[in-house]
């Protein structure tokens, strides 16, 4: 550790309120700027330049999750660190839920302490807790990587597979990719890339303490390509444990451990899709050939352009375009209002691929292989390229260069 950590302490309800002052008092690198009653001051004035926010309470302090609450929305860049005496009943997992940085169990007088080393755990606690939320910061603020989201506002055209697959062909150039599954009440990833759910997003979101890439990495499952995988929870009533705020805080985290992060999402636009999108850097709009899901297409650009998002960030992909059912290429056009950007053919290699839980991506040389791995190039190529990838022909014989 190398500087000074500067410390506000709140006493909330402990039983003795002496020792906590000696103990907080004698931490190395450690500097005690204020200390009051409560966590939690109104107007916001209680130290705000303080590095993080030490809550000292007893066994049966309810109320201090209140004040750990407002505290943290009062200032989410301070973490907070809890000191609990006695058993904590069921604290650690609400603290967290609040928003707690970390929990520090305060040893009992009948355990007889070693103080010193007490104090030096303390003293690790603090400075990792400022650590780890810095890092947060700095990364959500300084990644390179970029999050794209996969949208299809109709179910049924194939937008897993328009995740899965590029997927592949990212990590086919040497990109480090994870893949977030976001429908949450029927994700089909792990199915799709023959994975087994051993670990889920809802294990991940249930666990106790702050992420950070050491522990998000031990949830994520790895397929043989390369490609890790944060998978969907395995039962529908799971999904109310991952909320926008635990998303919030994963998506910078994930910014950290890999060159692309892709979002499969459900068809719709929930609070958790409405995060996803607002924590993009890229939107990929799938549809397929029919008129149901080229118009909930175009109404899913417009819900985008409504919520400002900027249309040369959203690639959009046609899949079985080739399909023989009545609709012309003028046709897409004139009931979407663009032209696809990446046309997939349909082809029974991709039912196939399905049932074996293995990506099409992986069987170069076919043409819908081919047209997944050039959609993973147009996130790596520069945008002004991104037009070039084509040439003309017929639709549905669109090739690639």
């Amino acid at each position: 550790m190398s500087g000074f950590v500067r410390a506000a302490v709140a006493m909330n309800g402990v039983a003795d309120r002496s020792a906590i002052e000696s103990l907080v008092a004698g931490l190395d690198e450690v500097e005690i700027i204020g200390m009051v009653d409560h966590a939690y001051e109104p107007n916001g004035a209680f130290e705000p330049d303080a590095d993080v926010l030490v809550v000292a309470c007893g066994p049966h302090s309810d109320d201090v999750l209140i004040d750990i609450e407002a505290a943290v929305q009062q200032h989410p860049d301070r973490p907070v660190v809890v000191l609990f005496e006695g058993a904590p009943n069921g604290l650690v997992r609400r603290a967290f839920e609040v928003g707690a940085e970390d929990i520090f169990a305060l040893p009992t007088t009948g355990d007889m302490p070693d103080w010193a080393q007490v104090s030096g755990q303390l003293t690790f606690t603090l400075h990792k807790a400022v650590a780890r939320r810095k890092s947060t910061t700095t990364s959500a603020t300084t990644s390179n990587s970029r999050t794209v989201c996969v949208l299809g506002p109709k179910g049924g055209t194939g937008k897993t597979l328009t995740v899965a697959n590029p997927a592949v062909g990212l990590a086919a150039q040497r990109r480090r990719v994870i893949i977030l599954d976001l429908d949450l009440q029927f994700g089909d990833v792990g199915l799709a890339m023959g994975l087994r759910p051993e670990k889920t997003l809802f294990e991940l979101a249930r666990s106790s303490g702050s992420l950070d890439a050491q522990k998000v990495e031990s949830y994520v499952t790895r397929h043989e390509c390369g490609v890790g995988v944060l998978l969907a929870p395995t039962r529908p009533d799971h999904a109310g444990a991952i909320t926008p705020d635990f998303l919030r805080e994963l998506y910078p985290v994930l910014r950290t451990m890999a060159d692309y992060v892709v979002v499969d999402t459900p068809p719709s636009f929930t609070p958790e899709v409405i995060s996803a999108i607002d924590s993009s850097t890229d939107v990929c709009m799938v549809s397929a050939l029919d008129t149901l899901a080229l118009k909930n297409c175009k109404l899913g650009l417009e819900t985008l352009s409504l919520m400002g998002y900027e249309q040369e960030r959203v690639t959009f992909v046609l899949n079985r375009a080739d399909s023989s059912v009545g609709l012309s290429q003028a046709d897409v056009v004139a009931i979407v209002g663009r032209q696809p950007d990446v046309l997939v053919p349909s082809h029974r290699d991709v039912v196939r691929a399905v049932n074996a839980g293995r990506p099409v991506a992986l069987q170069r040389g076919r043409e819908v292989s081919l047209a997944f791995h050039k959609l993973a190039h147009l996130y790596t190529s520069a945008p002004s390229a991104q037009g070039e990838q084509f040439v003309r022909g017929r639709f549905g014989r669109k090739r690639w260069l």
